[in-house]
């Protein structure tokens, strides 16, 4: 056999194995193998993912029993319902608050790193909330909320830091023993029903104040003394414990004075005279004070500050578009808290992975044309960051669209309804309510949702693979 090289004809075998018959025949043979192969994973895709999709498309044009046709109907309560509407409104203040917090404070976190001296620790317990399931988040942000300071750290706080520059009242629950003496609305301010005299002592009696939680220098209440020119009386705890033990508007030995309690004297709406109750509860006013009446302000029965409901139903920031209002509230805002606790370290781990990749060349040589540090970040640094910080917005967007579980555990049943998201709104329809039907209508917004996020990741992705 001669090779074509050397002069000689070529080969026969060797054309036929390479003719487009043969070659046609490998591919398809190649082709057969990588169905077969693929065949599995198909099947389970099209059992555990289009098959529920399919399903629930066309369950959501169907009745709650899945008995009668509807059409829209599911689609129309959706948008119409309050239940629904609420959980849409959050889901919007989720996909837009959440992921970018997160992500903002991951990118902070990660310059962070490249500065301190401690950074491995520092990414250690940045990240560390990662670790821990959300269920376990949920119950540890329900305490961190909870409104009692003796239970809940965020109120504990607040409460330590207002009680530091302003001082509660001790007696919150105090009201008059009856209306012979003093009248007002609960909570203050009590006014003497009659002008009083200078010469003539004045007995303010008052109850509602736990034995317990009188304060530790009230000493036995006194008679007040006549005062020739000015006006005196005593503010005190008319109660003595036991059936029958005190008279009523009369001092007995075992009862208390209101030390500190603020007694004012008031003509024409005006504030002539004012003074503060002695530990035994006596007090004396001026002269100008004869023919006044004597009134207990408000700030006296104050209640004691507690912090603030952060589970509650409150709103606190409402924007108009189009005839739908999007409110925000603070049930809300306190579980996304939880939410950006939790993935922030994931923000920072991608965004440190994608940093660590940049060229130091380009920030020195910013740094040598003069450029600050505020100025190499903005201009420099989060451009060449900007595919990693898309990757970290992107998942996170699609994460918070089914967020579920921290909603679920930290929102009590009081403020739920308010803190309700789609995911969330789902569940309650189809275990609670037995609606499938809506439920369905729910999923399949929520595809409607992913979609465009996941076609928007795909593009990226691509667009990094041609480069």
């Amino acid at each position: 056999m001669t090779s074509a090289a050397g002069g000689g004809t070529p080969d026969p075998g060797a054309a036929a194995a390479t003719s487009p018959r043969t070659r046609k025949s490998v591919t398809g043979t190649r082709r057969t193998v990588a169905a077969l192969f693929l065949l599995p994973a198909l099947i389970l895709l099209g059992a555990l993912v289009v098959y529920p999709i399919g399903y629930s498309v066309v369950r959501s044009f169907f009745n709650a029993s899945g008995g009668s046709f509807i059409g829209f109907d599911n689609y129309e309560t959706l948008f119409t319902r309050e239940d629904t509407k609420a959980a849409i409104n959050n889901n919007i203040w989720w996909v837009v608050l959440a992921p970018t917090v997160a992500t903002a404070l991951g990118l902070i976190f990660a310059v962070l790193t490249e500065r301190i001296r401690w950074a491995t620790a520092f990414k250690l317990v940045v990240f560390m909330p990662m670790a821990i399931s959300m269920l376990a988040a949920g119950i540890i942000f329900r305490l961190v909320y909870d409104q009692d300071p003796e239970k809940g750290a965020v109120n504990a706080v607040m409460v330590g830091v207002h009680d530091t520059f302003a001082d509660s009242s001790a007696f919150p629950k105090a009201h008059p023993r009856g209306p012979d003496t003093l009248t007002g609305k609960s909570g203050g301010p009590f006014l003497t029903k009659e002008p009083v005299r200078a010469g003539t002592p004045v007995l303010l009696p008052l109850v509602g104040v736990a034995a317990d939680q009188m304060p530790e220098n009230a000493k036995p209440a006194k008679q007040p003394a006549a005062g020739k020119a000015g006006v005196t009386g005593t503010v005190w705890q008319d109660f003595t414990l036991g059936k029958g033990a005190g008279a009523r508007d009369r001092i007995d030995s075992t009862e208390q004075g209101y030390p500190g309690m603020r007694v004012e004297a008031v003509r024409n709406g005006k504030v002539v005279a004012a003074t503060a109750a002695a530990a035994d509860g006596t007090f004396a006013l001026p002269a100008k004070a004869d023919g006044a009446q004597l009134r207990l302000p408000a700030a006296n029965f104050k209640e004691p500050y507690n912090g603030a409901d952060w589970l509650g139903d409150k709103k606190y920031f409402t924007v108009s578009l189009g005839g739908f209002d999007l409110y925000l509230n603070i049930v809300t805002t306190s579980i996304m808290v939880a939410y950006v606790w939790m993935w922030a370290g994931f923000a920072m781990v991608l965004i440190g992975a994608g940093l660590a990749g940049i060229p130091r060349e380009l920030l020195e040589a910013a740094r040598v044309d003069g450029a600050s540090e505020w100025q190499v970040f903005r201009r420099v640094t989060v451009p060449l960051l900007a595919p990693v910080l898309a990757v970290v917005l992107v998942t996170l967007m699609i994460n918070v669209l089914k967020i579920f579980d921290l909603i679920f555990i930290i929102a009590p049943g009081s403020s739920q309804d308010d803190a309700n998201v789609l995911a969330l709104q789902l569940y309650r329809s189809a275990f609670s309510e037995d609606n499938e039907g809506l439920a369905s209508a729910i999923a399949v917004l929520l595809l409607l949702l992913v979609i465009p996020v996941m076609w928007f990741n795909m593009r990226r992705l691509r667009r990094e693979t041609r480069r």
